[in-house]
């Protein structure tokens, strides 16, 4: 019997020293798998619910894309305007003539101008005359408003042409003084009548009429419509 076997035990609780029970922790392997195992099947319904939430939203709005892709073709092509038929090949099917380019604005040089004053201020149909003349214009008859506008515009003044003045004489004239109403009598000829108003200051300055008429010359097309 060994020394350190306890009296009373017998050799049936022996130490013999090749084995002795092992103070040691517990192992913790189990509550780790268990945990990453959680972990995975949270992860993989989070996963999945977030899928099937982008499908929804997928969907719905490809139908509002489509639906509005159908709403911008409609608008497009209202847009768009009707073919006209060509007359001379319509029955063969060929393609309308393309439309002509807008016609060259006239140079004031083209363009005769009668300058009359409406108002009480002396002198001014003869300065406006001057300055018009410097810009190029032909300068007709000078003086006083007739009876019939004479004191009686209230405006900075009215372009006075006949129903056949070119449109483009008017715009050309019309860009030396904001402001001017064009209008038309019963005259045959095809000068223009500039009648000075109570509310005129000056003309229009010469770098800004410029740039009215270029942009009148050219002007930009239309933007294309969007969606």
């Amino acid at each position: 019997m060994s020394m350190l076997t306890p009296p009373g035990m017998g050799g049936k609780y022996r130490v013999t020293g090749a084995a002795y029970p092992r103070m040691r922790r517990p192992r913790r392997r189990r509550r780790i798998v268990l945990a990453a195992l959680g972990a995975v099947v949270a992860l993989a319904l989070l996963g999945y619910g977030a899928l099937q939430l982008i499908d929804v939203f997928r969907g719905d709005g490809g139908k509002h894309t489509a639906a509005g892709g159908k709403d911008c073709a409609k608008t497009v092509a209202s847009a768009k305007p009707a073919a006209k038929k060509d007359t001379a090949g319509g029955a063969r099917g060929e393609p309308a003539a393309k439309a002509s380019p807008v016609a060259a604005l006239p140079q004031p040089g083209q363009i005769t101008v009668n300058v009359y004053n409406a108002t009480p201020r002396a002198g001014l149909a003869k300065a406006v005359g001057e300055e018009l003349k410097k810009r190029g214009f032909v300068i007709g008859h000078v003086g006083n408003a007739p009876a019939d506008f004479d004191k009686k515009v209230t405006g900075p003044g009215i372009l006075l042409g006949s129903p056949k003045t070119d449109k483009a004489a008017f715009s050309v004239l019309g860009a030396q003084l904001a402001g001017a109403a064009p209008q038309t009598d019963t005259r045959e000829g095809t000068d223009i009548d500039l009648i000075l108003g109570d509310s005129f200051k000056e003309l229009t300055k010469k770098e800004d009429a410029d740039r009215t008429l270029a942009i009148l010359a050219n002007p930009k097309p239309a933007p294309a419509a969007t969606c």
